[in-house]
């Protein structure tokens, strides 16, 4: 079969998903059913980055030993590593999503050296691969957010209605990572922030095509989804103590609800700098065809 010119240098994940939309279910329950699995399929393949980082985050503390040569700390450190480059060798990521982690793994190492000093929350000792008491698998953890929004906004053929400027979204962004720094000794703003993004985005609506067919959602709700997984993911992660919050010191324990406003806010800042680095926030759609 001849190859359509616009997968040419394609990732092996566009390739599949050509197939897939290339299907024809027949109409009815079946179609529905077709669509929501492929939905899943997609969904699935926007994780995958962050997917590997918590096998590999849960894997390491079940079964590393702990009289390893190697501190576990080093070796997540060098697995995350290894996975980011395997999947740009075999093509499971194309070199705008690495510039999208890279961006990420900076501005989320930045915090993490503040928030650990503030005793926000700390990681496990050992290991030499580390800034401060941070190691350095860390920023690899914020990089697996804005590889996942990276991703959905392709895969699915994202755009957006009703969508703020440029210039608010930033300044809306600039002030959440600063609070994020000076609520530890200024009053905490977040509930001005998230009254602004409620204002900011009310009516604001984002489109997707899961099959064939767009579907819509409110931005506000659909933030919030993703907040809620990453919560949950969150909870993995300090199960697997790869940090642990002041609560956690003499044994897990659920994190709390609370937790979901801040990576609420974190979704404004993911969004922004995703739109940036595409150089496209004021467009409608940057799906390319090589995703």
């Amino acid at each position: 079969m001849i190859e359509p010119p616009q997968l040419r240098g394609a990732t092996r994940f566009a390739r599949v998903r050509a197939r897939l939309e290339a299907a024809q279910p027949t109409s009815g329950w079946k179609s529905w059913v077709y669509e929501f699995l492929l939905f899943g399929f997609k969904q699935g393949w926007a994780c995958l980055f962050g997917a590997l980082m918590l096998a590999l985050l849960l894997g390491a503390h079940l079964f590393y030993p702990d009289d390893a040569p190697l501190a576990r700390n080093d070796f997540v450190t060098l697995a995350a590593i290894a996975i980011q480059i395997g999947m740009l060798a075999f093509r499971l990521e194309n070199w705008e999503e690495a510039r999208v982690i890279l961006a990420f793994h900076v501005t989320g190492t930045i915090m993490e050296q503040f928030k650990t000093q503030a005793g926000s929350w700390n990681y496990p000792a050992g290991g030499v691969l580390h800034i401060g008491l941070v190691p350095l698998y860390s920023g690899f953890m914020y990089a697996a957010v804005g590889s996942y929004i990276a991703r959905i906004w392709r895969i699915f053929g994202i755009h957006f209605d009703h969508w703020p400027s440029r210039r608010a979204l930033i300044a809306l962004a600039v002030a959440i990572y600063i609070n994020f720094f000076s609520h530890h000794w200024l009053p905490d703003i977040r509930w001005l922030l998230f009254a602004v993004i409620v204002l900011m985005f009310w009516r604001s609506r984002f489109y997707f095509t899961p099959f064939r067919r767009e579907r819509w959602m409110p931005v506000l709700l659909g933030f919030f989804l993703v907040a809620l997984f990453i919560w949950f993911a969150e909870n993995i992660s300090t199960f697997a103590h790869a940090w642990s919050y002041p609560n956690q010191r003499h044994g897990w324990a659920m994190v709390s609800p609370a937790k979901l406003g801040s990576w609420y806010l974190l979704m404004i800042i993911s969004v922004v700098m995703v739109s940036l680095i595409h150089h496209n926030a004021d467009e409608t759609n940057i799906r390319s065809p090589a995703d």
